[in-house]
C-alpha cells in the first residue's frame, strides 16, 4: 500500500544520484521530479521509475525551484516531502512517514536528521545531528525569502529554511546525504553557496528577515547565523565549531579535512561580502 504523501525532488543533471534516491521512495504514492532542463539522463531515469517530471524555467531572481513547485504543482496529497537527489531515505522511512501523515495530529510538519558522507566515510560527529524540516503540509509551508537579488547560486534554494505555520515534530529515521562525492564537488558547491551568503548578507542588511520566521528551530538558527556575522575570526571559529565543539576530531582525518574545508568556505563568505559591500558604496 502506498503512503499518501507527495514527494518533491528538485534536480539538474542528477543521473548519478537519482536512481538511488528514487529507489528508496517506492512507497510514496506520488513523486514529482522538478527539473531544470537537464542534459543528461535525468528525465529518462525519473520517468522509468514512475516519477512525474515537470520542467522549471528560472526567471533569475524569485521564486526559486522549491517555492515555485510548492505554489504550482497539483499535489494529490496534503503532505509533501522534499528530498534532494543526493539524499537517500532508509527502508523504514515509509512506514514512519505513513504513520505521521495519517495520524490525527495538529502538527504542521516534521524535522528529519541527516548524516554526511565525506571522503568515503560517514561522519558521526561533524555536522551531526543536522535537522531539516522536510515533511510538512504544503498549503502552509514555504522556503523563507531572504532577498530579491540575483545571488548567483543557481535556481534552487541554498540555505533558505522551510517555514510552516504551526507546531512541528521529529522523525526517528535519518537520511543519508551523499552531498560531497569528491573534494572538487565540495569546492564547486561551496563556491556557489558563498555567492549566496555574501549577496544575502549585503542585500538584506543582516537581521532584517529574522522577524518573518516562525518561532522555534528555524528562527533560532537564523538568528544565530546573523549574530555569528558580527564575530571576528569567523573562519577560525567555524573550524573550531566543527572540529572541537561538534567533536569532528572523533571522525579522524576526514573530520579534520571537513572542518578545514568549512573554514575555507567561511573565509570565502567573509571575503565576498566585503568585496560586494565595497562595490555597493556610492
Amino acid at each position: 500500500m502506498k503512503v499518501p504523501v507527495s514527494v518533491l525532488i528538485p534536480v539538474k543533471n542528477e543521473e548519478a544520484n537519482l536512481p538511488r534516491c528514487l529507489d528508496a521512495l517506492r512507497w510514496a504514492d506520488e513523486v514529482f521530479v522538478v527539473d531544470s532542463q537537464s542534459t543528461d539522463r535525468t528525465v529518462e531515469i525519473a520517468e522509468a521509475r514512475g516519477a512525474r517530471v515537470v520542467q522549471f524555467h528560472f526567471n533569475g531572481t524569485w521564486p526559486k525551484k522549491k517555492n515555485w513547485a510548492l505554489e504550482n504543482l497539483p499535489f494529490r496529497h496534503e503532505w509533501v516531502l522534499i528530498v534532494d537527489a543526493d539524499e537517500v531515505l532508509p527502508a523504514a522511512a515509509g512506514q514512519e512517514i505513513g504513520e505521521a501523515v495519517s495520524a490525527n495530529s495538529s502538527l504542521a510538519g516534521y524535522w528529519i536528521n541527516r548524516r554526511f558522507l565525506f571522503m568515503g566515510r560517514w561522519l558521526r560527529h561533524a555536522y551531526y545531528p543536522n535537522w531539516n524540516l522536510r515533511l510538512f503540509k504544503h498549503a502552509i509551508g514555504r522556503c523563507e525569502k531572504l532577498t530579491d537579488a540575483d545571488t548567483r547560486s543557481g535556481d534552487n534554494e541554498v540555505h533558505e529554511h522551510v517555514v510552516v505555520c504551526g507546531a512541528t515534530g521529529r522523525l526517528r529515521c535519518e537520511m543519508e546525504h551523499f552531498a560531497f562525492p569528491s573534494i572538487e564537488v565540495f569546492v564547486e558547491k561551496h563556491n556557489r553557496y558563498s555567492n549566496w551568503e555574501a549577496r544575502v548578507a549585503v542585500g538584506r542588511g543582516l537581521g532584517a528577515s529574522a522577524a518573518a520566521l516562525q518561532n522555534g528551530r528555524a528562527g533560532w538558527r537564523r538568528r544565530v547565523k546573523i549574530w555569528s556575522h558580527t564575530l571576528p575570526c569567523r573562519p577560525l571559529l567555524r573550524f573550531l565549531y566543527v572540529f572541537v565543539w561538534q567533536r569532528g576530531f572523533l571522525d579522524g582525518v576526514e573530520g579534520y579535512y571537513f572542518a578545514r574545508m568549512h573554514a575555507l568556505y567561511e573565509f570565502l563568505c567573509v571575503a565576498k561580502t566585503r568585496e560586494l559591500a565595497r562595490k555597493s558604496r556610492p
